[in-house]
């Protein structure tokens, strides 16, 4: 499964290029642009094992640099302040990571 399975192709260009600057990125207006926030929570879900690309039910500090690749494999990675500014938005439980209830947690407060 990919990310246009689920998203819409275009909604997913438009969000990953208005966030194409350095340290511009704001997770609740790029879940509302790529039209995440409409989804039903098992498509969110699906989303999230897209983004866990080591399969391991959570995703790390590392991964989440990457998060834009997942949707678009030409978008750039976010800054290490970006990235930090994210884990603190979604790790919930200060475990260093994030969990697929964290991310859909994430996804409904955008």
């Amino acid at each position: 499964m990919s990310m246009t399975d689920l998203l819409n192709a275009e909604d997913i260009k438009k969000a990953v290029g208005a966030f194409s600057a350095t340290d511009s990125f704001d997770h609740k207006k790029f879940f509302q642009m790529v039209g995440l926030k409409k989804k039903s929570a098992d498509d969110v879900k699906k989303v999230f094992h897209i983004l866990d690309k080591d399969k391991s039910g959570f995703i790390e500090e590392d991964e989440l640099g990457f998060i834009l690749k997942g949707f678009s494999p030409d978008a750039r990675d976010l800054s290490a302040k970006e990235t930090k500014m994210l884990m603190a938005a979604g790790d919930k439980d200060g475990d260093g990571k994030i969990g697929v209830d964290e991310f859909s947690t994430l996804v409904a407060e955008s």
